[in-house]
């Protein structure tokens, strides 16, 4: 790229400023948009009415050649969900609590200025985006994406349950204190499900979770074979049974899944176990999912009300994201 050519060139940066330090990042952003040799970038912070969609529009409307995110999970939820489909690059700046795509797309996470980087000369990839239709009680309906996971009952119970003022603290573990006030009254519901054009089926489930990437914080795989860039959506059932019903939740998604998974003779030792019921795994394009009284929902861990039914789909490579150079995308 000549000097002329990438002057004409510019980068958007979406951020939110209760989640980065302003003045630093826009500096930065300023400063490595000079050097690459790109236009002064445009900067447009999110406010309480507009969690960055309409700051996506506007920025996209403007031409920018790449977008930048900067902020929690929810605010590169809301970003993604407008650039989805429009071929122009997301780059996700690490920061928040969660970091729940950047860590699944094994982003650097304590240098935000090699993703600020790679967005002005690294290499861009595309990834897969999930939807999520919501039907409410009185039947109203909307379509959200997400880009790691949806889930339905005690999972987006916990996500209600945990303080804002401990979160900010003390990050992702402020979610134990979230789970602990979930679990004592946590109850198992009726759903009636249908993955792409099977035969439906009824379960009692605790919660239900349709994951589009399945790494979450602390190293813990919740969906070891989730893929990012595969065209699929898997979908964890989660169902205990009995008195110590969550101890083998725990043992699935943390030990066997986060632990034994990563060594052979660890896995040879899953191959013998049989089967825990207490953890599902289902493997769809698009799943269907209804309750029978209103139940929690959540996106990226962002609470998304109460809703009787929610579809989910995913949308394969329509999300397109600057990786930096070099970065191994074999395992994505």
């Amino acid at each position: 790229m000549t000097q002329s050519s990438s002057q004409h060139r510019q980068a958007a940066l979406i951020y939110n400023p209760i989640k980065v330090d302003e003045k630093r990042l826009r500096a930065t952003v300023r400063e490595l948009s000079r050097t690459a040799g790109w236009a002064h970038p445009a900067f447009y912070p999110t406010t309480v009415m507009d969690a960055g969609q309409g700051m996506t529009r506007e920025a996209l409307d403007r031409g920018v050649d790449v977008v930048l995110v900067a902020g929690g999970d929810g605010t590169v939820r809301a970003v993604a969900e407008e650039m989805a489909g429009t071929g122009v690059p997301l780059s996700i700046v690490p920061s928040g609590t969660g970091n729940l795509l950047a860590r699944n797309l094994g982003l650097p996470l304590l240098d935000p200025d090699a993703m600020i980087r790679a967005a002005l000369r690294g290499f861009r990839h595309p990834i897969d985006i999930g939807w999520a239709k919501l039907t409410r009680a009185n039947g109203e309906t909307g379509e959200h994406a997400f880009v790691v996971l949806a889930g339905m009952g005690l999972d987006a119970d916990m996500i209600a349950n945990t303080r804002p003022d401990l979160k900010k603290s003390v990050g992702w573990v402020a979610y134990v204190d979230g789970a602990a006030r979930s679990l004592p009254n946590a109850k198992p519901f009726r759903i009636v499900y249908q993955a792409d054009e099977s035969r439906l089926h009824s379960t009692k489930v605790h919660s239900v979770l349709f994951a589009n990437c399945g790494t979450l914080p602390a190293g813990i795989s919740l969906i070891p074979s989730a893929s990012i860039t595969d065209g699929e959506m898997d979908i964890a059932i989660i169902q205990p049974t009995g008195p110590l019903g969550w101890l083998g939740v725990w043992r699935k998604i943390w030990w066997d899944n986060s632990v034994l998974r990563r060594f052979r003779a660890g896995r040879l030792v899953l191959q013998r176990r049989g089967k825990d019921a207490s953890v599902r795994y289902l493997r769809a394009q698009s799943i269907e999912a209804a309750a029978v009284a209103p139940t929690p929902i959540e996106l990226d861990g962002d609470g998304f009300g109460l809703a009787v039914r929610i579809e989910c789909r995913v949308d394969p490579g329509a999300l397109l994201v600057t990786l930096p150079e070099g970065h191994r995308t074999d395992a994505l």
